[in-house]
């Protein structure tokens, strides 16, 4: 079975910095909850607007799930324009390089 990351992007008012940390502390740590979820890295542009992550699931029916779930929670926020691309891992020749797949 392949791992795959997916990113996603969405445009955000903020808040940015340590004020997203403190923030958004709670859902952090709720994703760790989810089945089949590896890592997370927050990804931010507040000159941009844009906000969003990069993730490692196990599968991309998790992945997918996690999207879908992600997307309807971010629309209670008032964000509607989500989008999320979704790829496979090549493992081999990503731990080559040193990328933290476990």
């Amino acid at each position: 079975m392949m791992a795959v990351l997916v990113q996603v992007n969405f445009a955000m008012q903020g808040p940015w910095g340590s004020e997203m940390s403190e923030a958004f502390r709670g859902l952090a740590e709720s994703i760790n909850a989810e089945p089949g979820f590896i890592w997370k890295v927050w990804i931010e542009d507040e000159a941009a607007g844009r906000s969003g992550g990069i993730y490692l699931f196990d599968t991309r029916e998790n992945a997918e799930a996690y999207v879908a779930m992600h997307t309807e929670r971010l629309a209670g926020f008032g964000i509607t324009e989500v989008s999320a691309t979704f790829s496979g891992v090549n493992e081999t020749l990503s731990t080559l390089n040193r990328a933290p797949l476990a």
